[in-house]
């Protein structure tokens, strides 16, 4: 049987990975997001099916979810897309990117599970089970200085996802939270500082082998393609050079012989 999963944020990063790393096992795959000419290419790549859409509108849900239930089957949903905007203090937030963060990593969440939960069960019905995978991130468990905005929604969301599993307890539906530290992909850290190439650089100085974007798509790959029964509820995953969210290793990393 072929399962069809719906990848959102999956115009660049972690999004497009899961998008290649499913393509690549032989999953359909439905590849979400705003910038429909990247879904166009990542399509042409993957064989992907591209739906343009922005999750935090409620006109783009509706159409996404109505696309969905003419189309096929949705045996899973791997929620990806978010985003951080800004690294002020609490005091220096800027009202407007905390509301742009809550609105892309909560309520976009709420809004895409509402929409999605009726396909994903008649799925479940039909085909053993399905599946609701959330990437949030290592900001959800530690706060750190400048990153309150960003803590507190991935925090929000990570408690969505929780209360989301115990209430679909008894239900053949797997919900999944994978958890990543430090992620290199082209846009994340890039678009958080507002474009400082000099600033984005500086957070990945010196530190070997931070996580990629295919090394997270691998992990969310074997949750969704573990044994049925199998859930992983949280998986938090960290380069080896990140112990912690304050304790980041900068340069060669090296055993402390005698």
């Amino acid at each position: 049987m072929t399962r069809r999963a719906v990848v959102t944020g999956a115009s660049s990063g972690i999004g497009a990975a899961t998008v290649r790393r499913l393509r690549s096992s032989g999953w359909e795959v439905v590849a979400v997001a705003r910038r429909a000419e990247r879904l166009v290419a990542l399509e042409d790549e993957t064989g992907a099916v591209a739906f343009a859409a922005d999750l935090t509108t409620d006109a783009d849900i509706d159409a996404l979810t109505q696309f969905l239930a003419g189309s096929g089957a949705v045996h899973a949903l791997a929620h990806i897309a978010g985003g951080a905007r800004g690294t002020d203090r609490v005091e220096d937030g800027n009202v407007s990117d905390w509301q742009w963060m809550y609105d892309v990593n909560v309520l976009a969440v709420q809004r895409l599970t509402r929409a999605l939960l009726p396909q994903l069960r008649q799925a479940a019905a039909s085909d053993s089970h399905a599946d609701l995978l959330f990437v949030t991130s290592t900001a959800a468990q530690v706060a750190y200085p400048g990153g309150g905005g960003y803590n507190a929604a991935k925090a929000a969301e990570s408690m969505l996802v929780s209360a989301l599993r115990l209430e679909l307890n008894g239900e053949p539906l797997r919900v999944v939270e994978i958890a990543p530290g430090m992620v290199y992909t082209e846009e994340f850290t890039l678009n958080r500082v507002g474009g400082d190439r000099e600033r984005a650089a500086a957070v990945y100085e010196g530190v070997q082998h931070p996580l990629t974007a295919e090394d997270v798509a691998d992990v969310i790959g074997y949750a969704l393609e573990a044994p049925g029964h199998v859930n992983l509820d949280l998986v938090t995953m960290r380069p080896v050079a990140q112990s912690a969210q304050h304790l980041l290793a900068r340069g060669p990393l090296r055993p402390r012989l005698p």
